[in-house]
């Protein structure tokens, strides 16, 4: 059984490293590239709800599966959706009310959107980079 369980938590693992690579590599340009301005911020604004809501409750899942015979993988998912959570929770809204405020032409709200922004990135690459060490290691296992 517990060798089940590992197999469905390296599905999500998987899940969540292919779902996040694919909006940061294809999703994200292309919607910049093909949506005028104002419809591709709408269109982003409203999908990445969803995004880091998939993320959290697949990296969830197994921060809570792996720990009984992968307590080193439990953790590092369990990191993924901590940053999951925040990006959600706290930073998204902040980002959607600088962006507002710099679409009105503050520029105060301009860095601040910036810095925000910069830290989402960052957080991302840090989850996908955790999503691929974790994927290594239980593939050498």
């Amino acid at each position: 059984m517990s060798e089940v369980l590992i197999v469905i938590g390296l599905i999500a693992v998987a899940t969540i490293f292919g779902s996040m690579v694919f909006f940061s590599c294809v999703v994200a340009p292309l919607v910049f590239i093909k949506l005028d301005g104002p419809t591709a911020g709408n269109f982003i604004r409203n999908i990445f709800p969803w995004y880091y809501l998939l993320i959290g409750g697949f990296s969830l899942f197994a921060a809570v599966v792996f720990p009984f015979h992968q307590p080193l993988e439990g953790l590092m998912m369990a990191a993924v959706f901590f940053g999951a959570f925040i990006s959600r929770q706290v930073l998204m809204p902040r980002l959607n009310t600088h962006r507002d405020e710099e679409l009105q032409g503050s520029s105060e709200a301009k860095r601040k959107f910036t810095l925000l922004h910069r830290c989402s990135v960052l957080i991302n690459a840090v989850q996908i980079l955790i999503c691929l060490i974790v994927l290594i290691r239980l593939s050498i296992t």
